[in-house]
């Protein structure tokens, strides 16, 4: 899992959220009459960067928000037949996406909220696609096709016709409000909500079409940080957040959205009074049904939040250069959105003390700032990485132990290393995070110092991180599991 805000302070009200949200999508359903398809942009769970830029707000408040609707609702999950071809991963989650459905289809049903179907869409008799519907019927899961319409979305004669959305499969829904969902953008969420619009207008049933979107959050300014944090979340889709000009036009009021949703408007726009005779909608604020703005409960920490978060992203985005995933494009583009919202990475306390640690040592060290604003370093010793160092300190000042104590005698930790070089082919003989965590909870068996700082390990979440080396892929993972929120120089030990 990924970290959340370290700001004990609360700038959400995540409670007022639930209830206005709720009773908005209500709202929505009542307006249409039959049944609302509701594309759920984001994640439906473990959303972790709200949770930063919004501290208050709760990881699962979308979950929580659903069960408040489960009788009324069900939820159909889409994926694009070309990501199951090819294998497409979940960079935050490591899974591909159709691992990811299977894993949404076990969660949403193990909390009681009913899927009633996943539908393949740009189904072309992907052999991989294939194999995955079978998988899932065996499962007992039933599955749609959807069909690549050539003209989507600007060729509208065709798309709205028997030849477009009349080829798809018409998903079987029981309930008002379903819920469409995907394991990540480009799956055709939105796509498929329409196709359902045009064959549930044929039926003769009044369908309506909304939009769940967190971010950008349209009643806050365009340049404020929580929106330009939710632009570097995003770079590699190169969303941009711009005043909605229909709304605008419409109105007389300014609200954010992004350029995607802005750009495909007068199409929607077109679809809609195809097929419904006339458009529900004036802009695509309209679509959405987004009350987040109205539950920040203190600006000036949702603020601060929003900023550490962006600075975040430039150090990731650093990083991800460094290893040849991004462009220096991407990272220009982070650095001017930091420039957008007056703030520079010194701004990160955990930087400067990292570097100068190292500077002292003359080796890769690390830095944490706890939530009460304590500043910690770990270095690099003969037996222990910095990130393992930076660990262990934390636990033993967050029990009320002296830095002098070991936690863990060379004893334990030798035949480790003897074990990492001599059997198992390793050539850096320190080990790595999950090795200390391990030998640590051994130790606590026996030692009470040992166990009074395993303790602590929940308290480490929401914790700052910054390493002075690229850490490896097993340090970032165990960090991520911890809930740290990690940041590292662009370079390798």
């Amino acid at each position: 899992m990924e970290g959340i805000s370290m700001n004990s302070k609360i700038g959400f009200d995540n409670e007022k959220y639930l209830k206005l949200q709720s009773e908005h999508i209500r709202e929505r359903i009542d307006q249409f009459g039959d049944k609302l398809y509701l594309e759920f942009g984001g994640k439906l769970f473990d959303d972790f960067h709200a949770s930063r830029v919004l501290p208050g707000f709760k990881p699962d408040s979308k979950l929580q928000l659903l069960l408040e609707l489960k009788d009324d609702s069900e939820i159909v999950i889409v994926i694009n037949s070309d990501d199951i071809e090819k294998n497409k991963i979940r960079g935050d989650l490591g899974i591909t996406y159709d691992v990811d459905v299977i894993r949404l289809l076990n969660v949403f049903r193990k909390i009681g909220l009913l899927v009633s179907s996943v539908v393949l869409t740009r189904y072309d008799n992907q052999p991989t696609a294939d194999a995955f519907a079978a998988r899932l019927e065996a499962l007992g899961v039933k599955v749609y096709h959807h069909y690549n319409i050539k003209g989507y979305p600007s060729d509208l004669n065709k798309i709205i016709s028997e030849d477009g959305f009349g080829k798809n499969e018409y998903i079987e829904t029981s309930r008002k409000l379903v819920i469409v969902t995907a394991p990540g953008p480009g799956s055709g969420k939105m796509a498929t909500c329409l196709s359902q619009l045009y064959h549930e207008h044929k039926r003769g049933l009044n369908a309506g079409y909304a939009k769940f979107e967190t971010f950008p959050i349209w009643n806050l300014p365009l340049r404020h940080p929580v929106n330009i944090a939710y632009e570097a979340a995003t770079s590699d889709l190169n969303d941009v957040n711009m005043i909605d000009p229909f709304h605008l036009e419409a109105y007389g009021e300014t609200t954010v959205n992004y350029n995607r949703d802005v750009e495909i408007f007068p199409v929607l726009n077109a679809m809609f009074e195809n097929i419904l005779g006339e458009s529900p909608y004036k802009s695509p604020t309209d679509m959405g049904v987004n009350m987040a703005g109205n539950c920040i409960a203190d600006d000036e920490i949702t603020c601060k939040a929003a900023s550490d978060e962006i600075i975040r992203r430039y150090y990731v985005g650093l990083c991800d250069r460094r290893k040849g995933l991004i462009s220096d494009d991407e990272v220009t583009k982070l650095s001017l959105l930091m420039k957008q919202a007056n703030i520079n990475p010194d701004s990160r306390r955990t930087v400067a003390a990292a570097l100068k640690k190292e500077a002292e040592t003359g080796a890769p060290a690390a830095a944490m700032e706890l939530p009460d604003g304590t500043l910690l370093t770990g270095r690099t010793s003969e037996l222990l990485g910095a990130a393992s160092g930076l660990l262990l300190n934390a636990l033993k000042h967050m029990a009320g132990l002296d830095d002098s104590i070991l936690l863990m005698s060379p004893h334990v930790i030798e035949p480790i290393m003897d074990l990492k070089v001599n059997h198992l082919g390793n050539n850096n003989p320190r080990i790595h995070t999950d090795e200390t965590l391990l030998a640590l909870s051994i130790c606590a068996t026996t030692d009470d110092n040992a166990k009074r700082a395993m303790e602590q390990i929940s308290n480490l979440r929401g914790c700052e991180v910054h390493s002075t080396v690229i850490l490896s892929p097993v340090d970032e993972r165990i960090f991520k599991r911890l809930g740290i929120n990690l940041t590292c120089e662009p370079k390798y030990n």
